[in-house]
C-alpha cells in the first residue's frame, strides 16, 4: 500500500508513520522536560500560539483524529464532522502547560497503539470528510505524524 498524499506529507520526508509518531512523541517528552510554567507561555514566534496552546491543540487533534479513525473502523458509511482549530483552543484554555503536554502525550500513545494494532485491510477503510472527501484510515495516521511533526519544530523553537 502506497503512502497516502495529506497537507503534512512533506513533513514525513519519506518515513514510516507509525515510526514518526513514536519519534515525535519521545521527542515532545524530551524537549519539555523540566520547563517551567513560564517556558510553557512562550511562542516560537510573535503573535503565534504558545507552546502550552500549541500542546492542547495537539491534544485536541488526537482526539478529533483518532476518533475518527476509531468510527471508520468501526462503523461502516461514517461521515466525519469538520472542526474549527480556533474555535476549539479555547475550550481547553484552563489546562496548565504540564497538564496539555500530559493530555497530548496520553492520547499520542494511545492513538500509537491503536494504528499499530490495525491491519492493512483496516488502515484502507475509506470513510467521507466534508472538505477532504473519501478519505482512509491511513490517511488519517499520515495526516496526525506529519502535523505532529510540524508542531514539534515550532516547539523546539520556544
Amino acid at each position: 500500500m502506497s503512502a497516502p498524499v495529506t497537507p503534512y506529507t512533506s513533513f514525513l520526508g519519506g518515513r514510516d508513520a507509525l515510526v514518526a509518531v513514536r519519534e515525535s512523541i519521545d521527542k515532545v517528552r524530551a524537549i519539555t522536560s523540566g520547563w517551567t510554567d513560564d517556558r510553557f507561555e512562550r511562542s516560537y514566534a510573535p503573535g503565534k500560539w504558545s507552546a502550552r496552546q500549541l500542546l492542547i491543540h495537539l491534544a485536541q487533534t488526537e482526539l478529533a483524529l483518532g476518533i475518527r479513525a476509531r468510527f471508520a473502523v468501526s462503523t461502516p458509511g461514517y461521515a466525519a464532522q469538520a472542526f474549527d482549530q480556533d474555535a476549539w483552543i479555547g475550550l481547553d484554555a484552563g489546562l496548565s502547560g504540564p497538564e496539555a503536554l500530559d493530555a497530548f502525550l496520553s492520547t499520542a500513545q494511545m492513538n500509537l497503539a491503536f494504528f499499530a494494532r490495525l491491519s492493512p485491510e483496516e488502515r484502507a477503510i475509506t470513510f467521507s470528510h466534508p472538505e477532504y472527501g473519501t478519505l482512509t484510515v491511513d490517511w488519517v495516521l499520515h495526516q496526525m505524524a506529519g502535523h505532529q511533526i510540524n508542531h514539534l519544530r515550532q516547539l523546539e523553537r520556544v
